[in-house]
């Protein structure tokens, strides 16, 4: 399995900044770091998030919580989402709109990892 370093997040984030516009600033390092920590999370010796679906729900929802950028969190993280899921094999097609809801619906629904993994 492929995990996302902390320069590719940010090479992420500058992509979205410089597609679709915004601020590329990083509000909260310490923030961001926690964010690329959670693919590698253990507790008691397991893998808190062991599939990669688990991993990329989990990486969405705290780019969409922590807000470790000034501008663009949930187009960082949908595209951070769906790069982990790309690098890793799987196809993932959606709608025009879906994503952009999606996001939505996670960050005002406070929706858990498990949900967002479904």
């Amino acid at each position: 399995m492929i995990n996302l370093t902390l320069e590719q997040l940010l090479e992420l984030h500058i992509l979205v900044v410089n597609s679709t516009g915004g601020s590329a600033s990083l509000r909260d390092l310490g923030r961001l770091e926690t964010t690329i920590a959670t693919q590698s999370q253990n507790v008691f010796g397991d893998e808190l998030y062991p599939s990669i679906l688990d991993k990329a729900a989990a990486i969405i929802k705290a780019i969409i919580a922590y807000r470790p950028f000034v501008d663009s969190n949930k187009r960082t993280a949908m595209l951070t989402g769906l790069t982990m899921l790309d690098i890793n094999g799987i196809n993932f097609s959606a709608k025009k709109g879906e994503i952009e809801e999606f996001a939505v619906k996670i960050s005002v629904d406070h929706m858990d990892v498990p949900e967002i993994a479904r």
